[in-house]
């Protein structure tokens, strides 16, 4: 009898202690689980909010799919510039990583900078200004004439390359009779690749890291007045609050940094038709060491 009812203290025994470790181990951590094989994000949410450029469609998908990974519930938000500083000033979003600066976002920055968290640049050395097929006899803005029917293809209006493109005609005398055609990303990109099949000219707003330039044959023009500025970064911005809601999505956030080269590649397989989803989750894969940079410190 004696061994027996010593069994079941025992039994009693152990599952306290069980159960304290449990106790202890949900204890651990804001947004961990304290169980090894669960995720660190428990299925919470998040949403990241992105200007519909190629550039961000595959940064956001990237840093989307390792949030996932965690076992974050994501949302991806594709809105316009302005909508996407305030949802993230506001609080209706949780952060970006499509914040171009100091030029092309400058009206947005003065609007909304000092309501967000800024983490820094997650890409070093973009630029905007405008393009041309390396075909075309001209290497600067100052030497335009009458290429192209005196247009210049944009993006969309409002964008900040668009307004430079729209301040140079007012800064460069020979570009007075000139304008600046407005469209979309995707159909800009479709006129200049049906010009540069017909070898025609061709003048389009353009900014770097894009797949166009490791698609085609491409030139910055030069810019002696200085209207499109120099060499920008891309950078994250999140929600105020986001570090103590959630600690680890806010780390990866602000570890978040990687390349031109690795952009355009990201870039160029979804404008091959890749699903923007696959094409993050292939470059995910193949790329573990950068992503452990990432992702590390989290717990």
């Amino acid at each position: 009898m004696f061994k027996t009812w010593k069994s079941f203290g025992l039994m009693a025994v152990l599952a306290l202690v069980f159960v304290l470790a449990a106790c202890g181990a949900d204890d651990e951590g804001d947004d961990a689980t304290g169980d090894e094989t669960a995720a660190v994000g428990e299925g919470k949410e998040i949403e990241l909010v992105y200007v519909n450029w190629d550039t961000e469609i595959a940064s956001t998908h990237v840093v989307g799919n390792v949030l996932e990974d965690l076992g974050y519930d994501v949302t991806l938000t594709s809105i316009e510039n302005a909508a996407m500083w305030e949802a993230v000033a506001n609080g209706e979003a949780d952060g970006m990583v499509a914040a171009w600066l100091p030029g092309t976002h400058e009206s947005q920055y003065a609007e909304f900078g000092d309501q967000v968290v800024e983490l820094g640049p997650n890409l070093e050395g973009a630029q905007i200004g405008l393009v041309v097929p390396s075909y075309m006899d001209v290497d600067s803005i100052a030497d335009l004439t009458d290429e192209a029917g005196q247009t210049i293809t944009g993006i969309e209006p409002g964008a900040g390359v668009v307004s430079a493109a729209e301040k140079a005609l007012e800064e460069y005398d020979n570009l007075s009779d000139w304008q600046v055609q407005t469209s979309s990303s995707g159909a800009m990109t479709t006129q200049l690749g049906e010009a540069i099949e017909n070898e025609e000219p061709i003048i389009v707003t353009g900014w770097s890291p894009h797949w166009k330039f490791s698609e085609y044959d491409l030139k910055y023009l030069e810019d002696p007045e200085g209207v499109f500025g120099e060499a920008e970064t891309i950078e994250t911005m999140v929600r105020e609050g986001l570090e103590e809601d959630l600690p680890n999505a806010y780390k990866v956030l602000d570890q978040f940094e990687w390349t031109e080269e690795d952009s355009n590649s990201v870039m160029l397989e979804i404008n091959n038709g890749t699903d923007p989803e696959e094409a993050a989750a292939d470059w995910v894969e193949a790329n573990s060491d950068k992503v452990a940079e990432w992702t590390e410190g989290v717990e």
